[in-house]
C-alpha cells in the first residue's frame, strides 16, 4: 500500500490538516512516519484507521474517547470481513491518488 502526505489524506478524507494532526496524538493505533523534512506520512494501514475513526465520529456520533476504545475492539478481535473492507478501501484511495496525480 502506499505512503500519503497529510495533504493528500486531507483530500482523500475531506478534512482539515489541524484535525487529522489532533487524531494523531489521540489515536495510538495511528503512527505516520515523518520524511526528513519533519512532514506527517501516513502509511495505507494508517488511511484506513482514519476512515474508520472518521466513520465512527461522524456518522455514529462517538466521542473521541469511545472511537478509540472501539478502534481498539475492532483491532484486537477476528475482523476478516472488516479487514477485507478496509483493504478495499485504502485500494480505492491509492487508485484515486494515483488518478489525480496522473491528471496534473
Amino acid at each position: 500500500m502506499g505512503a500519503y502526505t497529510i495533504g493528500e489524506v486531507e483530500r482523500l478524507l475531506g478534512l482539515r490538516a489541524h484535525v487529522i494532526r489532533y487524531w494523531d496524538k489521540e489515536i495510538p493505533l495511528l503512527q505516520p512516519k515523518k520524511d526528513n523534512s519533519g512532514r506527517r506520512i501516513y502509511s495505507g494501514r494508517d488511511l484506513q484507521i482514519l476512515f474508520r475513526l472518521k466513520y465512527l465520529l461522524y456518522d455514529r456520533r462517538f466521542t473521541i474517547e469511545g472511537a478509540r476504545d472501539e478502534l481498539f475492539r475492532e483491532r484486537s478481535g477476528n475482523q476478516d470481513l472488516r479487514a477485507q473492507i478496509d483493504a478495499l478501501r485504502s485500494d480505492l484511495a491509492e487508485l484515486y491518488l494515483l488518478v489525480s496525480r496522473a491528471k496534473a
